[in-house]
């Protein structure tokens, strides 16, 4: 079993390799050079060992992706991947870059994958190739479970600021300060390239305001770029109420400013029992090892 399964795994990995340097369909052989001439310039100072990686790797999956996109599960998959991607990265991430992480982690775990069946073969234990498939189906969707944590921490960090730039928003507007004047203010000692991701974009959408664009097509994009629910209905808001100004507008940022603070309350309680419960098997662990300790003397007493 062992033998014939890391047959299979070779010849499947032999005809991607030969499927993405073009040598499977004619015209293929200028695209696979194309994209081996992107993969050298990504990888330009990056060491030998990283266009290795990219040329036996990544590429065969880039091409298996490709070969497979028009299967329903596989466009599903990649195009949740990219859509977390933009959020993250910017509308000006591109679907290759997204097929290339997706590529390469596939490819880490065949790597693996094919390792282990080898190993068991030789060795003769199946276990081996057991640990091979976990270690595959782990290394496979590693970057989609990691842009999914990165996307809600992210989302977490919004929701948390939120408040407080809302509230600054409000006292500014009530003062007397123009809706726009008072949204520059906000951006105010931010930086040319802050870290937070609320400031990052409140940053952006303030350097359009400033070179002219309408401020409801800035609002609207800032909605988009945050992708957060709380953003959205703070944009909302904004341009229902801000060319009626006021007290009317001050009163519809104070009932939003709440509800925003209650969301901000409920995630520091999510925090707070996240935190306790990965505290319990640390704590279980230490209980467990005092009870060695103090048990093991009476054992060896009594032997």
């Amino acid at each position: 079993m062992g033998s014939i399964f890391a047959c299979l795994l070779t010849a499947a990995w032999a005809a991607l390799y030969i499927g993405s340097s073009g040598k499977s369909k004619p015209g293929g052989q200028k695209r696979g050079k194309s994209r081996r001439e992107g993969e050298k310039r990504r990888n330009s100072g990056g060491g030998q060992a990283s266009q290795l990686k990219a040329k036996w790797l990544t590429e065969p999956f880039v091409y298996a992706l490709s070969s497979v996109s028009h299967w329903h599960l596989t466009q599903q998959y990649t195009n949740s991947y990219h859509a977390r991607m933009m959020v993250l990265n910017g509308p000006a991430w591109k679907g290759d870059a997204s097929r290339e992480k997706l590529a390469e982690a596939f490819g880490s775990g065949f790597a693996l994958l094919w390792c282990c069946s080898w190993i068991s073969w030789i060795g003769g234990e199946k276990l081996v190739l057991l640990i091979g498939f976990l270690l595959f189906i782990v290394l496979a969707f590693r970057t989609y479970v990691e842009a999914g944590r990165e996307l809600e921490k992210r989302r977490r960090l919004i929701v948390a600021a939120l408040p407080d730039k809302l509230s600054k928003l409000m006292l500014l507007v009530g003062a007397g300060e123009t809706v726009q004047g008072a949204f520059h203010r906000c951006a105010d000692g931010l930086g040319d390239k802050p870290v937070h991701p609320l400031d990052r974009e409140w940053l952006k959408a303030s350097l359009s305001l400033a070179n002219g664009e309408s401020f409801s097509v800035v609002m609207e994009r800032f909605s988009r770029q945050c992708a957060v629910q709380e953003a959205a209905v703070f944009t909302a808001v904004l341009l229902l109420n801000y060319k009626r100004g006021g007290e009317h507008f001050t009163l519809a940022l104070r009932e939003l400013s709440y509800s925003l603070w209650e969301k901000r309350k409920a995630l520091a309680r999510i925090r707070g029992e996240e935190a306790s419960s990965k505290l319990v098997f640390p704590l279980a662990a230490i209980l467990f090892i005092m009870m060695i300790i103090v048990a093991a003397p009476a054992v060896l007493m009594m032997s």
